[in-house]
């Protein structure tokens, strides 16, 4: 999957989520989730082809999932960060039930050094489509 589809999945994924979802209870506030993750060096590039295959499939096949994001800090290509956007609870747990999750995990999980889930409130998330 392209950036400029990672980046069009991220603004329709914050879209809804502004518009929040549809019932009487008004909009849904979403569950954002970001991570800080530290990669063992020699383990880099298979990680990254794993985390690629993840999250193209999480963002085309599991509907609750709305949008992830890996980076990588400039200094340090070991030290990534995560930025993922479910509708709710029930879909993250959903996400990660899932067998392409079940599959980056098991793939992944001696590659990583450490992970540091941060909890968070959103406060406004907004997007733009991405130009082309």
């Amino acid at each position: 999957m392209s950036i400029r589809h990672l980046l069009n999945a991220g603004a329709a994924a914050l879209a809804f989520c502004a518009a929040g979802a549809a019932g009487a209870t008004g909009p849904a506030t979403p569950l954002v989730r970001i991570a800080e993750l530290k990669i063992k060096a020699a383990e880099l590039e298979r990680y990254k082809a794993a985390v690629r295959e993840e999250i193209e499939a999480s963002v085309r096949i599991a509907p609750g999932v709305l949008a992830i994001y890996c980076v990588a800090e400039k200094n340090d290509p070991t030290s990534l960060r995560f930025f993922e956007i479910y509708p709710d609870e029930a879909a993250y747990q959903a996400h990660i039930a899932s067998p392409h999750f079940r599959k980056y995990f098991e793939t992944t999980k001696d590659m990583i050094v450490s992970k540091k889930p941060i909890d968070t409130d959103p406060v406004q998330l907004g997007a733009k489509q991405a130009v082309r």
